[in-house]
């Protein structure tokens, strides 16, 4: 997997949170995507660490982290 931190902001990015995040807020993160690669970081943090993964690993993880729930 190719990834970096970073702790800065990156402009021009567009932040969501899962749709399974409550509005109580908790423990969630928020993903932005490029034609590239993926960002995520603490919705809690806005300003804080963000980790870039590509686009393959992320859709590995999602995959992963899917089939984990239905099993």
């Amino acid at each position: 997997m190719n990834d970096a931190e970073s702790s800065t902001v990156t402009p021009g990015l567009r932040w969501f949170k899962s749709s399974y995040s409550g509005a109580e807020g908790g423990q969630c993160v928020e993903v932005a995507t490029t034609t590239a690669s993926v960002h995520i970081r603490d919705s809690k943090a806005v300003t804080g660490p963000i980790v870039t993964v590509s686009r393959k690993a992320w859709t590995g993880f999602v995959r992963l982290t899917s089939s984990e729930q239905h099993a």
